[in-house]
Parts: C-alpha cells; structure tokens; sequence
C-alpha cells in the first residue's frame, strides 16, 4: 500500500514536472529560432535578447510597464482557463472583455458618477455586462446543443462592432470617434512611485482566488469532475448543465472585470483597437500553462515582458518588433506541440520504459 502511494505520489509529481519543462523547453527553443532569424538579418541576437530584458525588467518603472501590458492578458487568460476546466470551449474571452468595457464607459457617461463610487460601479457594471455576454453562448450550447466555439466567436464580431457604434455615435466625444475620457477621480489608482495602477494587483489577486477555488473547493472539484467527464458526473448526480452554464459566467464575468480595469487603469476611453486581440492570446496563454491559473499569471507577465522589451531592441539593434510577435507564436507553437507528443501512446510507451530501467538499475545498484 505504502510503495502504490508513493509510486503514485512520484507519477503525480513527474507529471507536474513536464508541465513546467515543456514551456520552458518551448521558450528556449523560440529563443534560438528567433535569434537565428536576428543573425539572418545581420544583428547579433545576444545583443537583441540583452536590449529586449533590460528594456522590460531593467528598472522598477520598466517592470511595472511590463506589469501593466500583462494585466489585459491575466484577465483573459484566466477567463479561458476557468471555462476549459469544466470542458467549456469559450473563445469569446475578448467579446466579454470589451464588453466589459463598453458597460463600464457607458454607465460613468449616462450616470456621470465620480470618485470611489464610480469606480466600484463602472467595475461592477464591467463584470455583469461580461458575464451576461458569456451566458448568450451558455444558453445557446445547453438549450439548443450549439457549439460554443462558434457563437463565442461569433459573439466577438458583434462585441467589436457594438462597441463601434458606442464610440462613434451613441457617447461620441465630440469630431473624434472615441467616447468621452472617464473623471481622473474614476481612475484606477497609481501605486506610488510607479507606473502602475492597483488593476495590476486584482488581475494578481484574482488569479490566486481562482486557483483556490479550483482546486481547494467542492465547487471546484465539480467544475473539474464535469471537465473530465460530463457523463460520469451526471450519474453521480451532479447538476452539468447548471456547473456548465455557471463556468460561462463566471469565465465572462473575469473578462468583462479585465475589460474594465482596462478602461480605467490605462485606456480611459473607448476607441479603435480596444481590447482587440487580447482574447486569443490569453486563450493562447491558458493553453500554454496547461489551464493552471498560477501558471496563466506567469506566462501572461512574460507575454507582457516580450511586449514591452520589444521596441528596445527594435531601437537597440535596428530589427522590427515582428521578432517578437514571431517568437510568441513560436512558444505557443512548441508547447502546445510538445504537450500533445507527450500523450501520443507511444511517447508514454518510452518514458515507462526508461522509468522502469532507471528503477532496475537502481535497485541492481542497492543490491550490489
């Protein structure tokens, strides 16, 4: 009994293993295809790599830009991962986030609400509108059986060009088409002696809150249970389509909340371009840190590091900034690659073997 739980306790932690490896593995790998291109272009990749880091983390204030690019990115990343968990495709991360945004924008213009209140309203309202926008795409999977990758993505058009009409017409700011800025008393606060606002620390604090409740949870384990198997989960009596319609939710309620923290921590208005692409790289992102949300937080302040390092090499060594969009897609590329060999049959049918050889030539060891 004792050797099946420790040889079980060694499985779970070798699978933990390989879950960090392969990303790492995959982002040195990035780095060498992508500093084989900078030689190509007749710049020295060390040199690039050097400017890339010290422009992203070199100084408190570098760091907290970097922070900042990687807030957006926490949010929706966070918003897949939640939903993947329960077996929930949503790819509908960045509709709800910029509808997030739409909501929080719209309430502050027609209510004119200013100070900490304003602030809690313009979230609160950020959240409901996200989590109404997901549940749109829940109801339509569990009443009528439509696939949720599509009417999320769907819904991501309709967002975009909603918010469209908002800033062009219904609460434009006067010739341009952009809403009104929100009150500086609205505003997310600066954290003092940095550029960085406090939506930093909640996109933080809320990737801890759901890695609790995921795993730490009753709530949490049925999410999980109905991820792994939605059939078992309903013999044994759990509600699946209630936990199916609440991962909606709760997944668009973390992207409408990011869509706002946006908006008042760093946008301040509506215009063209927000929150654009900011869905698909956190799904991205999710992918990567195998839907762990410890692990989305992490990957999604490296994204932000790349983001932000990117125009000090492009000054530094003369290379565009496209080297860097190249070398995400490449760690997105090689992980999810390397994840899915992993799994192959015969790729599980190796790594026994060699555990079962590691094991009889310790034990040959022992004896001797």
């Amino acid at each position: 009994m004792v050797e099946e739980k420790f040889a079980e306790g060694a499985g779970q932690r070798r699978e933990c293993l390989l879950t960090v490896l392969v990303p790492l593995g995959s982002t040195l790998l990035a780095f060498v295809a992508c500093g084989i291109i900078i030689a190509c272009l007749g710049k020295n990749p060390l040199e690039g790599y050097a400017l890339l880091f010290s422009g992203s983390i070199g100084s408190p204030q570098k760091i907290a830009s970097s922070l900042v690019a990687a807030c957006p990115l926490i949010f929706t990343s966070l918003c897949a991962a939640f939903a993947y968990r329960c077996g929930v495709f949503n790819l509908g991360g960045e509709g709800q986030f910029i509808i997030g945004g739409v909501a929080s924008a719209s309430v502050l213009v027609v209510t004119g609400s200013t100070g900490p209140a304003g602030t809690a309203l313009a979230i609160v309202s950020g959240i409901a509108a996200g989590a109404l926008w997901a549940a749109i795409a829940g109801v339509m999977k569990i009443a009528r059986g439509l696939n949720e990758m599509i009417t999320s993505i769907m819904l991501n058009y309709v967002a975009t060009l909603f918010m469209g009409y908002v800033y062009t017409s219904l609460f434009r700011d006067g010739g341009n088409p952009q809403t009104p800025s929100v009150a500086d008393s609205v505003m997310l606060c600066k954290i003092p002696g940095l550029r960085m606002h406090v939506g930093v620390v909640m996109a933080i604090a809320l990737g801890l809150v759901v890695a609790y409740v995921i795993t730490r949870t009753s709530f949490g384990f049925k999410i999980r249970a109905v991820g792994l198997n939605p059939v078992a989960s309903r013999v044994n009596g759990f509600p699946v389509k209630r936990l199916v319609m609440l991962s909606f939710v709760i997944s668009g309620a973390i992207a409408g909340m990011g869509g706002a923290v946006e908006l008042l921590g760093k946008q301040y208005r509506l215009m063209s371009g927000f929150g654009a692409g900011f869905g698909f790289d956190g799904v991205a992102i999710a992918l990567i840190a195998q839907l762990n949300p410890i692990a989305s937080v992490v990957v999604a302040i490296f994204f932000g590091i790349l983001q932000t390092g990117a125009s000090s090499m492009q000054v530094g060594i003369l290379v565009p900034t496209a080297i860097v969009e190249i070398m995400r897609a490449l760690i997105i590329i090689f992980s999810v690659a390397g994840m899915a060999l992993l799994r192959l049959p015969q790729i599980k049918q190796l790594l026994s073997q060699a555990r079962s050889s590691r094991k009889s030539s310790e034990r040959a060891e022992a004896s001797a």
